[in-house]
Parts: C-alpha cells; structure tokens; sequence
C-alpha cells in the first residue's frame, strides 16, 4: 500500500474502507450498464458462494407498467385478481419495475437476484367468499411464458440483460412438485377430498382393494414401458377437468390427467408427503418418465433462452428422490452447455433440522437446499431466546451435507421469508415491547449473522427498509412501492427510512457495510469456518474463516451490555486490521486476542499470514 494513499485517508480505518470499495467493484465489475463478452464471462465463473441474493416477489416490488396491472384481462378482481387494497390479491408490480430499481438493489450489495415465480397463473383461485389471487406466483397454468401481470418475454429478457451488465445474477424460483387447482374430484366437489392411502387404493384397483381391477400389469419399477401399462386415473377418485380448462396448462402434456397422482389433499407425512395434492394443488406424478424427460426440457429452455443463472426449487421436499436423481444434472449439463459453468440450483426443505435438510442432498442429490437450519438458529438468537451456541451446534453439523463443511458454504442462509415472516417480526413477537433502538441493533445483528457468518445471504426485499410485518404468508409481502393495503400501512418501521427505495434508511446503509465487507474478504465467502466461542446464554459467538492466507475472525454479542473477551485464534495470526468495528492492533498473546464488543454488536478483523 503507497504511503500517499494512507496519508490520504488518515487512519487504517479509512485504508479498509477503501479497499472494501475497490474489492467490491472487482467482485461485481462497474456500475455501468454496458454489458459485454468479459462481464459476463466473470459473472459466470464466479462461484454460488461469492453471491448476494436479493429475493423479492415481483408483483410486490415495483410497478414499472400500470398497463399490465389485470394481466390483460377484463372485469373485477376475481377475474383479473387486482386488488391492490387487498392483501390476497395482485397490487401492480411487474418486472419494468424491477428492472428500473436494479441499481438500488445493487447499491445495497446484492450480486444475484431470486425472483418469485414469473410464470403464468390462474388469476384467482378458491371457493366463493374465499378467493385470492395468484401474485405470488405459485399457482402455474402455463410454465412457457411470462405471466402478463409481471409483463413480457421480451421484458424478462431485458430484465436479465440489465442484472448482468451490473454484475449480477438471475435465479428463477421453479415450481415441480404441482400446477395450479385445475383438476377436480367427481366424489367431494368442494375439492375438499382427504388422502386416499396406496394401501387401501392400489393403482390396479378401482374403489379400493377388492374394487374393479383396472392398469393391469402396472407394477411402478419406473420404467417406460410400465408407465404405459398406467392407462386409467381413476384408483383413488375419479379426477375431470372442468369445461373450458381441459387446454389451460403448457407444455401441453400437462393437461393429461392421468399425469398426477389424484389421491386428494395431502396429510403431510408419509406417502402423502410426495403424492398428496398441495393444499388443493394438482400434485404432478413425477416419477413418471414423461413428466422427467418434459421438466428437464421445459426449464432447460428458460436456461437456454435466456441465459439465467440459477433455480431455487419450491417445495422440493414433496417431490420423489428418484425424480432430482435425473433432473439435477440434466440440468447442470444444459446450463454448461449454454456457458453457465455454476449454475446455482437449491432446494426449499422446509425442515430446521440439519439432518432433515441433508438428506435431501444426500439421497436427493440436490447440489444445495435453504438452510432453515440456520434460520431458526438466528431468529432464536437474535430474539433472545437461546444463547449464540445453537447457532454453533448448527455449523458442527455441517459435514452430514453431502460434499462435508465445504459443501454448507454454498447453503443460502436468510433471517426470514415471504412464508415465515419477516425478521423484524419474529423479534417483536418475542419482544413486544422493545424500544426502536434495540430493534433496529437486533435486526442488524440478524442480518450480520446470514452476511459475515456460513453461507450465501439471502436479503428479503423490504427488510432493508425497516419492514417487520404482523406475520407469515401475506401478512409478511408487502409493497416496497406507497400501498393502498391497509394492514400494510400500519406495520411497524425499523429505524428510519425516507419513503420507498431509500437507499439511507438505517437498515440499508447498515446490510451495505456487511455487503462491502464479504466482498472485500475471500475468506468471509469461501473459507474454513471454525467456531472459536459460542455462550450458553446470549452473549459472544466467534467464528474464524481461515485460507492459506490468513484468518478472519467474526464476533457477535447477543448480549444487551458490551462485553470483553478473549478469543483463541491461530497462533500466527498476530497482527490485525479492522474491517467492521474497532479491532485491536496485535494478539494479546501467541494465539489469544482481546477484544471489546459493543452491545448487539459486532466486529471484523483480519490477519493476514506473514510473507
């Protein structure tokens, strides 16, 4: 380092954060918007571990088209699903929108983009008086286009080109598991129809095990030629499609009824876990060789048009081992053929179990699942409820993923999400009545967690704003954008933040620190996580990132008074710079160093190994 540039920014303080600045430009390229050959040659060479993902729903994020706010369609809410009073319903947000605001997501140190399902929906679903809309996008009748209430094809085009001459990637969250409620049940017409178990309905049987004998010599080995011999539906209830629908889903093999399984709801354990439909959802027969050979051509071609980067997988777990076994790496071969050499893909396993969440990269063979694991571990955390060691026991059980401890780098790890809520909730349903400043050091401390702790972060758009929320599902998905939602209006704030997109809100300015820091330290990315310290109550966890290069030491206190400690670190690592926080100069002594941490605070501090 010249000896002009350090007299230039006065303290090691003010080097650091200069270097933060220069790493971060290196990681992600410039701020211009003129993509080219070498921009995005990096981008997809860069590995999953290095990314920050921003995950956001579409129509809730920014409304670029006020044309499209029906989908093109004509008539009230239950036919077009508009409603932007309404929290259940669409409220106008599109993917111009999103491609005018990606500079914001940008600023805040965001590298890759998740984005809720853009495919085509069913408007609105549910029994009169019960209705809602598809804004979410899970409720898919058509996985070849855009729906029109997010725009275009050729707007999603656009939308990749702009993220990836900014340096950032597009992850498209898929779903396989099931279709919208298309497919109804002569026997329950209210589509209300329990689970009827393989033991007591065999596929070779109508109306139970003693009933009419029907797919006769259909034994389920997987294969093409038994699949075949699947010629009726009609083992468990008799599955029709209403007049009007029988040619709503594309590809086209979709509209085959004898395509899903058609036992009823799911129980949500056993076999009905895999074969039971999703809360009413057309659960899609994926062992059937058809419906492996049509998903592995179906989402290749979004790769291959458009060039995306990665698949966050929706309801992995209630899909069939045998099915990921085969799609996985169809999929990764596509993705290299197209030049796309990391292609992220991860699961959602809704499970907070390490164990349950590896299986599902062991026998699943997903490269990656969301780490609920750690989720739950932060929000404990963070709340005040367990102390930093039930984050420590998450990271030993890192080697049971497949791959080992490297394998749970490339785990995204998030402090909440549009199904759980937001984190700023699930502290104040713990803690009430919490003074806003304490607030805001607690879900700072959370985010600090998922950025400078194990793991690729994962920011739900709006929390960078200060949102909170009064709970799960839609009470956790508002408008970044001035809503007309009455519940939303009236959530609590963290901190401050002057109107929409402010990128000097306290929690923005406070998530781009951390941001800066992970991109300016390999080591907070892709290095050897070794767990230093972790209380029994809320108080100090302290982790090492070790390389060949040297460490990086990471210390939170969960504690609401500051503490002093001593941390065991390697016996080399004797000189430090800070890159968050106020580090001391040297070890104390040959592999000690002390530190002081502020209340709910945190610090960074790196020792590079001598030359």
């Amino acid at each position: 380092m010249s000896k002009s540039l350090r007299d230039r920014k006065g303290t090691r303080a003010g080097v650091l954060a200069t270097l933060v600045a220069l790493a971060w430009a290196g990681l992600v390229g410039t701020s211009s918007a003129q993509s080219g050959p070498d921009t995005l040659r990096a981008l997809r060479e860069r590995p999953a571990e290095d990314e920050v993902i921003y995950f956001l729903l579409p129509d809730r994020f920014a409304n670029g088209n006020p044309s499209n706010d029906r989908g093109g369609l004509s008539g009230d809410r239950l036919v077009t699903g508009y409603d932007p009073t309404d929290p259940g319903f669409f409220h106008g947000g599109d993917l111009a929108g999103l491609t005018d605001r990606l500079d914001y997501i940008r600023g805040l140190g965001a590298t890759a983009l998740w984005l809720a399902p853009i495919f085509q929906n069913k408007p609105v679903q549910g029994p009169p008086g019960q209705e809602s809309a598809a804004y979410h996008g899970y409720w898919i009748t058509d996985f070849t286009r855009v729906d029109r209430h997010f725009g275009t094809e050729s707007e999603f085009r656009a939308l990749v080109d702009a993220a990836h001459a900014r340096g950032m990637k597009v992850y498209l969250d898929i779903v396989i598991n099931h279709t919208a409620d298309v497919i109804r049940y002569r026997e329950c017409p209210a589509n209300d129809c329990a689970y009827r178990w393989a033991r007591d309905y065999p596929v070779q049987r109508r109306g139970g095990v003693s009933g009419e004998a029907i797919n006769a010599g259909f034994v389920g080995d997987g294969s093409v030629e038994d699949f075949a011999r699947l010629t009726r539906p009609d083992y468990a209830y008799s599955p029709y499609v209403p007049a009007g629908e029988t040619d709503i889903k594309a590809p086209a093999w979709l509209n085959e009824v004898g395509l899903y399984h058609n036992r009823g709801n799911s129980a949500w354990y056993g076999e009905s876990a895999l074969d039971g439909d999703f809360a009413g959802l057309d659960d899609v027969m994926t062992e059937h060789p058809r419906v492996i050979a049509g998903f592995i051509e179906l989402y290749a071609s979004w790769i291959e048009t458009y060039g995306i980067d990665g698949f966050r997988i929706d309801t992995a777990k209630h899909v069939n081992p045998e099915f990921w076994q085969a799609f996985v790496p169809a999929i990764l071969e596509r993705a290299r053929a197209a030049g796309i050499p990391n292609f992220h893909i991860f699961g959602e396993v809704y499970g907070f179990e390490p164990g349950e969440l590896a299986r599902h990269t062991q026998v699943d063979t997903l490269p990656s699942v969301l780490d609920f694991a750690w989720q739950r571990a932060v929000q404990e955390t963070v709340a005040g409820t367990a102390g930093p060691d039930r984050i420590a026991r998450v990271l030993n059980a890192d080697p049971v993923y497949a791959g080992g401890a490297a394998a749970a780098l490339r785990l995204p790890t998030f402090a909440g999400n549009h199904d759980m809520g937001r984190i700023g909730h699930l502290i104040l349903r713990e803690r009430p009545a919490i003074a806003d400043a304490e607030l805001l050091d607690r879900a700072a401390l959370a985010h600090a967690l998922i950025v400078l702790g194990r793991g690729v972060p994962v920011i739900y758009y709006g929390d960078e704003q200060g949102f909170t929320g009064d709970g799960d599902d839609r009470r956790s998905r508002q408008d970044m954008f001035e809503t007309q939602t009455p519940s939303y209006a009236d959530d609590r704030r963290i901190g401050t933040a002057s109107g929409p997109f402010d990128p000097g809100a306290d929690l923005y300015r406070r998530i781009a620190v951390m941001t800066a820091a992970r991109a300016a330290d390999a080591r907070l990315r892709r290095g050897r996580v070794v767990v230093r310290s972790a209380d029994q109550t809320p108080g100090v966890l302290a982790l090492s990132r070790l390389d060949s290069r040297g460490e990086t030491l990471v210390v939170f206190n969960t504690a609401t008074e500051a503490r002093e400690v001593n941390v065991s670190v390697e016996a080399d690592s004797a000189a430090w710079q800070s890159l968050i926080g106020a580090c001391p100069s040297r070890s104390t002594a040959p592999g000690v160093v002390s530190l002081s941490l502020p209340a709910l605070g945190y610090l960074v501090c790196v020792s590079e190994s001598p030359a």
